[in-house]
């Protein structure tokens, strides 16, 4: 019989939402995308028959939209996080406050299944505010919610990313590649294989109640992380690593696309616990970031997507 629950996803029109929303659709959910502008998740209408995607207005910040959002859901999804605060406080209303009114609200909802996203590193005891509202975010969702299924990812990449994107664009512009925290270790992690790692929370019953560390096949530093991204564009770059002194002083400049909150998580390897079970727990099997990524940068190369196969990586 063909399944007609109701699924919220709040945040999901965001990179990763628009993957979510997707399969839950492609599965015959009815998808509530909640949203701060609903206007933003019109586009996902297309992914479902008519009416089957819904775009509407909530705030993880208040009960009321909120609220009506997740009322009569069975399966509630939260996908919201912020990597810099636009006002002082944001981090802890969103990650923190915002996670546990979900799941306080998902509750008294009587909803079946509720997925919340974190990230690794997530750590009360962290100097990032990200990584600590991450925790006390997690904490609040076991409080109201102790079933829920808490998934902490990597470096997320795919083709509308602002990570691998973000680097090979400043190649094109810049003769050097800065390098920040370069020995800093990552494990990137595949935005269609956590989306395929909600979809495992929800239809797992023996994933309510436990946390999953999401990382690809393969660790790398930042340092070979950036090399690595210059092979698949053709670009020779040097890379310059920058003095501790100077990326603070850089993170302290306005719209410099750095936060001396990013620099402190930077400072951290962002690696999945191997004591911590993952996407294979999930039933999902990790995507190699080289089957994927060197088509979306093939933009950035020479002559485009007519250029040849990319390079080998630089030596350092």
């Amino acid at each position: 019989m063909e399944s007609r629950s109701v699924a919220t996803v709040i945040g999901g029109s965001g990179f990763l939402g628009r993957y979510v929303v997707k399969r839950l659709a492609s599965a015959s959910h009815v998808v509530r995308v909640a949203v701060r502008d609903p206007e933003t998740a019109m586009s996902l209408r297309p992914m479902g028959r008519v009416g089957q995607v819904v775009p509407l207005y909530a705030n993880i910040t208040a009960d009321g939209t909120l609220a009506r959002a997740i009322e009569g859901a069975d399966i509630v999804v939260n996908l919201v996080g912020i990597l810099a605060e636009r006002r002082a406080g944001d981090f802890a209303a969103i990650q923190a406050e915002g996670a546990g009114r979900v799941a306080r609200l998902a509750a008294a909802a009587g909803v079946q299944k509720l997925v919340q996203m974190s990230a690794i590193g997530a750590d009360a005891a962290s100097p990032s505010q990200y990584a600590r509202t991450k925790a006390e975010g997690e904490r609040l969702v076991r409080q109201y919610f102790p079933q829920a299924t808490i998934l902490r990812p990597s470096l997320v990449f795919g083709p509308e990313d602002q990570f691998f994107n973000r680097f090979a664009g400043l190649a094109l512009v810049s003769p050097v590649m800065p390098v920040i925290a370069g020995a800093s270790r990552f494990q990137p992690v595949f935005v269609g294989d956590v989306a395929d790692a909600v979809m495992g929370a929800i239809s797992r019953p023996d994933a309510a109640g436990h946390t999953y560390e999401l990382g690809g096949p393969k660790v790398m530093t930042f340092r070979e992380i950036l090399g690595w991204i210059l092979a698949q564009i053709g670009r020779h770059r040097p890379l310059v690593a920058m003095p501790d002194a100077v990326a603070s002083l850089m993170a302290r400049i306005p719209f410099s696309g750095l936060t001396s909150d990013q620099l402190l998580l930077l400072r951290r390897d962002n690696v999945a616990d191997p004591a911590v079970p993952g996407l294979t727990a999930l039933g999902v099997t990790p995507t190699p970031m080289e089957l994927v990524v060197p088509a979306y940068l093939a933009r950035f190369r020479k002559g485009g997507l007519r250029a040849g196969a990319p390079m080998s990586p630089e030596r350092p």
